[in-house]
């Protein structure tokens, strides 16, 4: 299992970008690997369950998602479940008028499918890809 956490200031309210993040059909437009999420159910929790689609090192993948934790702008975890199964958690701070977000994530690496020794490559492009998410985040609720 890799394990990987960024995070990032930005400077809109903890309303605002947790209302953001935690509408998954927003998260195709700020996270470049996820091709598109359908089938989004309400959960009695206040989160949401979906199938998604995503793209590594050129190779499609496709499961569910639940959102298994929703405290309102607080954190949000979510745990993914076929091609890739992950548990993934957003949490939201004020930060000087702003928020500190964190995206943490726990995934398992279909090595029988991509291959043992491109296991380090994918976890550095994962780390990247992180990176990108947030800023992409920081980018749209900044604007």
């Amino acid at each position: 299992m890799s394990k990987l956490e960024k995070s990032i200031k930005i400077n809109a309210p903890v309303e605002k970008v947790f209302e953001y993040v935690g509408d998954q059909a927003n998260l195709p437009k700020i996270w470049p690997s996820l091709i598109e999420i359908t089938d989004l159910k309400p959960l009695p929790n206040g989160g949401w369950s979906n199938r998604w689609k995503y793209k590594m090192t050129g190779i499609h993948f496709s499961g569910t998602s639940e959102d298994t934790e929703r405290i309102t702008n607080q954190r949000i975890v979510s745990q993914t479940k076929g091609g890739i199964e992950s548990v993934q958690t957003w949490t939201f701070q004020p930060d000087d008028g702003g928020t500190k977000v964190t995206f943490a994530v726990e995934y398992t690496i279909p090595i029988p499918v991509i291959g043992a020794v491109a296991e380090a490559v994918i976890v550095k492009m994962n780390e990247q890809e992180a990176k990108t998410i947030l800023e992409n985040l920081k980018a749209v609720m900044e604007s």
